[in-house]
């Protein structure tokens, strides 16, 4: 819990959060769901009917992946070792009790995908030999299928009679194809779309005797649901042209409709669908929906943020479903609007400020992904920044998600580089626009953020007062030996093959190659048991930095691609915070 007297940046960090509760299909008022008042993200079971919480997951790193059976009797959780994300999968009673192994005779191995049906369960599992998908019964485990190349399990149908794999065979796992397998293996319907335009599955419907699967596909532009029944080969695709940006869609439960939730401009809506295109559009705030689900009586829960407002869990009747223990994370400032002409289009960023007028010191803070997108929604990180003395500024750039799939696809070939250049242009006119104190501008970010951190820093040097880049990419060739196999299919659709097919595309787009230019002094924070960027590639520039005397900071941590623990994530910020404060001039945090 923060205390009251702690600075507000710190009291956002230790605030309670709860993700949007999962529940049991068989047992509605069962509930699983992630929060933080132990100290540690950890998983706990809610019933509703008894208005009882209980923590079932205490490990020293956190757990962060778990699910509840059909009947809500058991929660399946993922058991990893630090936070490196290999593991198998264990269970225990709903109630409370001892953990036994959940899938026998499934080896360790990163997840991909979990489908827990009611007399069997489907597993999948990723390693260095590509996946493999298993199906556990009472009477033994059987591999149900195996590929070299990255693939997932993305649901299990109510009849427990298919599976609907998402697979990469033909070479390209960004743009997916769809397969629908038997639990005993016969291929029943399958589809790829073509170079460039990926497929994904939502899962089946919920209703009893409905095997029709819902899924997404790219052919219009953009990620629109349809569905499939799979023994007919027939599809369904609703009337959506009155929806912007993109979207995703989960069932109602009685397979009745669609909830379509609506991705534009860094904001959400929810939309109730019917399959014959009626679109009801549902209560929601301005700002964004992390997550939805239509409960049995056809309400809608989400969980709900924007940037000046703290996450909440509602409803859209109005309630509040399920509030955090604890006092509430202290409120931030709004962002505004930017849309700025740039190589690719227009490039939309938000922008949060101090009091005052401007210009300020600004940090250039760079999502992840890189399919991803920075929307008005509540960021601890921002908001620190701004308690700073800081405005802060988020760029969606080519490759995030949320303004088309030709946008996300842009970097394709070019990584980092073309993501660059809208940074740049989002900068010029931020100094232009009388934003941003030219000599006082940080560019900073996390994972895919860190990464265009260290490469903004080498190939851009003029335009950056200082770095901080948080578990990033900065050796790419050693990164893609060292990360795990899904990545490393990742980077080959990305880049256009291995570093081995084409080296000079990763000697380009890697930050190590520009170590030498870089002119700004740098914070590097890097986990020690990261899977998705490792840490000996990281050692790679960290050393190459040395060598040509650069001014480099590093803080590691004994975690993986971050923490789940709340006092190392307050030690990361405060030192991030820190640093910024010291290199701009700025009064340190408290």
């Amino acid at each position: 819990m923060p205390e009251p007297s702690a600075p507000l940046w710190e009291q956002r960090v230790r605030a309670t959060r709860v993700t949007l509760p999962d529940w049991a299909p068989d047992a509605p008022h069962r509930c699983l769901y992630l929060s933080n008042p132990s100290g540690t993200f950890e998983l706990y079971a809610w019933d509703r009917d008894s208005a009882t919480t209980r923590q079932v997951t205490a490990r020293k790193d956190g757990t962060s992946d778990g699910a509840l059976c059909p009947d809500g009797a058991q929660v399946w959780w993922f058991d990893d070792e630090g936070g490196n994300e290999f593991g198998t999968w264990k269970r225990q009673p709903f109630e409370g009790g001892a953990d036994v192994e959940a899938a026998p005779g499934v080896p360790p191995a990163y997840p991909a995908g979990l489908e827990i049906g009611r007399t069997l369960t489907v597993v999948g599992c990723s390693t260095d030999e590509g996946t493999s998908v298993f199906v556990v019964r009472p009477t033994g485990t059987e591999l149900l299928y195996e590929s070299e190349h990255d693939a997932e399990v993305a649901g299990l149908s109510r009849s427990e009679r298919l599976v609907v794999l998402e697979h990469s065979e033909h070479g390209d796992s960004r743009h997916r194809a769809l397969r629908v397998l038997t639990v005993d293996g016969d291929v029943v319907w399958e589809r790829y779309d073509g170079h460039g335009l990926g497929l994904s599955a939502v899962g089946f419907s919920p209703f009893p005797g409905d095997d029709r699967l819902l899924a997404m596909h790219e052919r219009a532009g953009r990620v629109l649901p349809f569905v499939v029944d799979p023994a007919a080969g027939t599809e369904a695709h609703p009337d959506l042209s009155s929806l912007e940006g993109d979207l995703d869609a989960d069932w109602y439960a009685d397979g009745s409709a669609l909830l379509v939730r609506a991705e534009a401009r860094g904001r959400s809506t929810l939309h109730r669908v019917t399959l014959d295109g009626e679109c009801a559009s549902l209560p929601t705030p301005r700002g964004t929906v992390a997550a939805a689900t239509a409960r049995p009586d056809a309400t809608v829960e989400f969980s709900w943020s924007s940037a000046g407002h703290p996450p909440v869990i509602r409803s859209t009747t109005g309630e509040v479903v399920l509030a955090p223990p604890g006092p509430p994370a202290p409120s931030s400032v709004p962002v505004a609007d930017a849309f700025v002409d740039g190589p690719g289009g227009a490039i939309h960023a938000l922008v949060a400020t101090p009091p005052g007028a401007g210009p300020w010191p600004t940090v250039f803070l760079l999502h992840g992904g890189p399919t991803w997108h920075d929307s008005d929604a509540f960021a601890a990180h921002r908001a620190a920044y701004v308690d700073l003395g800081c405005a802060v500024v988020q760029v969606n750039y080519r490759g995030s998600t949320g303004y088309g799939t030709a946008w996300r696809d842009a970097l394709t070939g070019r990584p980092g580089l073309t993501e660059l250049e809208d940074v740049a242009a989002v900068r010029s006119w931020a100094v232009d626009s009388g934003l941003t104190d030219p000599e006082r501008v940080v560019l900073a970010g996390g994972s895919w953020g860190g990464y265009l951190t260290l490469l903004g820093l080498g190939t851009q040097p003029d335009r950056w007062t200082a770095g901080v880049a948080a578990v990033p990419v900065a050796d790419y060739v050693a990164a893609y030996e060292d990360e795990m196999e899904p990545l490393r299919a990742f980077d080959r659709s990305l880049f256009g093959g291995s570093p081995s097919e084409v080296p000079e595309v990763y000697r380009r787009c890697s930050p190590l190659t520009y170590v030498g230019d870089v002119r700004a002094p740098v914070l590097v924070l890097a986990g020690a048991n990261d899977p998705r960027c490792p840490i000996r590639q990281i050692e790679n520039w960290l050393a190459a930095a040395a060598g040509h005397d650069k001014d480099v900071e590093v803080y590691r941590f004994d975690a993986g691609h971050g923490s789940l623990v709340v006092d190392e994530r307050v030690r990361q910020l405060r030192a991030e915070l820190t640093f910024v404060a010291r290199i701009l001039g700025l009064a340190p945090p408290g």
